[in-house]
């Protein structure tokens, strides 16, 4: 009798093992990446979103696309849903570099990579690799153009984007490295337009009519520069103020050609993307030796070389 219960108690451990292993196979199985986006609600980053997924899709998975419409709590809800999913991997282009910590550290409790693509997190251990744009140097080189058009003396301003991702800093950071260089020049306008062209329009607007006699604009991204050049333009001083941005819209890539922007920093959307997607197979495959943190590299588009990055 002692010996039949023992094999009966043995068989109900095995049968409960064998259970609990299932509920868990979804994720190590599973052909299912997601690419979550901060907002779609930006061509720049619809590119790099579609590019992920595409290529993830040539690599043999299923790609859903996220949008967190830059709101942290949509992007913990997509968490949320992605990790009950049981997706293979998360190919990440994050809301807030400090306030989306806390969804990479779930999604790596539950096993699911994640890989940040152009912005990164404030945390060093919990994203498999971060494939981000070297937003300082090419800030730099864009600093440079700016001293080039605008001269050493005059006032300017400065659109900021998101103040909670690392690129507006890095990106503000690289800038002023060359141009606080030159007392003469004296920013009188540093203000957040939130990466947003709209927002960026009436920001301009508003510093328009404080400070009339700016001779430049530097913004953060292209999308700020295009509605920074709205005003300035609407103003009637499309001749005397300068427009720089970064990115390399196409938008804005047409406008150097016609002489309505200066110059930008020409980032690589599908190359960060792709990068993410193949990584993802890298380590999905076993292969899960990765460097925390890979730059890419970034150049200055002006009317010079326009021709190259537009062909």
């Amino acid at each position: 009798m002692l010996k039949r219960s023992l094999v009966f108690f043995v068989l109900v451990i095995s049968l409960v093992a064998f259970s609990g292993c299932g509920e868990r196979s979804p994720q190590k199985t599973s052909k299912r990446v997601a690419v979550v986006i901060s907002t779609l609600n930006n061509p720049w980053f619809v590119l790099l979103g579609e590019s992920a997924k595409a290529r993830a899709e040539e690599l043999g998975y299923e790609a859903v696309i996220f949008d967190s419409q830059n709101n942290s709590s949509k992007e913990t809800e997509h968490f949320d849903n992605i990790i009950a999913a049981g997706y293979a991997a998360i190919l990440f282009n994050p809301t807030d570099a400090d306030g989306s910590v806390v969804n990479v550290r779930r999604a790596k409790q539950a096993e699911i990579p994640v890989f940040c693509m152009d912005r990164e997190i404030n945390a060093r251990d919990v994203a498999t690799c971060q494939i981000l744009s070297d937003n300082f140097s090419g800030c730099v080189e864009i600093g440079k153009e700016f001293i080039r058009t605008v001269g050493r003396e005059g006032n300017y301003a400065e659109l900021l984007g998101l103040v909670g991702d690392n690129n507006t800093w890095n990106r503000s950071r690289g800038f002023h490295t060359v141009v606080d260089c030159f007392p003469g020049l004296k920013m009188v306008a540093q203000q957040s337009a939130d990466f947003d062209r709209n927002t960026a329009m009436m920001v301009m607007e508003s510093i328009l009519q404080a400070h009339g006699d700016i001779v430049g604009v530097f913004c953060g991204n292209d999308a700020m520069a295009m509605g920074a050049y709205q005003a300035v333009l609407a103003a009637g001083k499309a001749d005397q103020i300068k427009v720089f941005g970064f990115d390399g819209e196409k938008d804005v890539l047409n406008g150097i050609r016609e002489g309505k922007i200066v110059a930008t920093g020409m980032q690589s959307p599908v190359l960060m993307a792709r990068t993410a997607a193949e990584f993802a197979h890298r380590y999905l495959s076993g292969d899960q030796n990765f460097s925390k943190k890979i730059p890419i590299a970034v150049h200055a588009v002006t009317r010079e070389n326009i021709d190259q990055f537009l062909e």
